[in-house]
Order: C-alpha cells, then structure tokens, then sequence
C-alpha cells in the first residue's frame, strides 16, 4: 500500500473536477507506481472504472489541463500523478518528493495542479436611452 499526501487531497475539491474526473484519477491511482507512474493505457483505465470512450478522454484532459496527472511527451501509455497527489512508498520519500516538487514549482519546471477561474460575470445588456443635450 502506498502513503498517500493528505494535504493534496484536502484540496482536490478546489479543482472542480468532474466525477469522471475523479473516477479516472482513483483508477490511475490503484495502478501506480510509487512516486505517481502510471503505465496503463486510456482504455484499460476506461475499462477499470466503466467510463464510454468519449468522457474517459475529456475526463484525461480535465486532469491534464488542472496539472493533476501529468503527460510526458512522446510516451505512450505513459502518465505521472502530480507530486502532491501521488503515492509514495515511505514517509521520507513522500516528503522528499514534495520538497522537490515545491522548489520545482517554484522556479517554473513543474506546473502546479490549477483551481479553474471562474468566468467573469455575465453584464446584462439593455437598450437604455441616452440624454441628448441640445
């Protein structure tokens, strides 16, 4: 079993991920290696948590886009769970990868996971006579 980072977990709510979202990322999570290597395929994740092909994939790119799970590239069947939200096998590597994670954050090598920005207000727009000085 591997140790999980509670402090990432508390804030995965912040995310705003979807249930697919979340149902994808605990597959990725039951199959990854320690330190957040995942070496499955989308359709054997799909196939884990009973998703169509279709919301597996936007449920990846949720992940992907929040910084959650990681794309290396030119690897196929290749991913990697955030630092914060990956598994580790001892309590000195979790915390060593997260020492690591938060200087690489910090010197702009490592994105980290992203709260999506709300969008702006909606202005409601009316026709409004205007004053014309004579």
């Amino acid at each position: 079993m591997l140790i999980q980072a509670t402090l990432g977990f508390a804030q995965l709510h912040r995310l705003e991920l979807s249930k697919a979202a979340y149902d994808l990322l605990s597959a990725m999570m039951e199959v990854q290696r320690p330190g957040g290597e995942v070496n499955a395929s989308q359709a054997e994740l799909r196939a884990r948590v009973g998703l169509s092909k279709n919301r597996t994939s936007i449920a990846m790119s949720q992940l992907v886009e929040r910084n959650v799970v990681l794309r290396p590239e030119g690897r196929y069947r290749s991913y990697f769970i955030h630092p914060y939200f990956a598994g580790y096998a001892t309590v000195e590597e979790m915390e060593g990868a997260l020492r690591e994670a938060t200087e690489a954050i910090k010197a702009g090598a490592l994105a980290a996971p992203e709260v999506p920005t709300p969008p702006a207000p909606q202005r409601h727009l009316s026709a409004v006579p205007t004053r014309r000085s004579a």
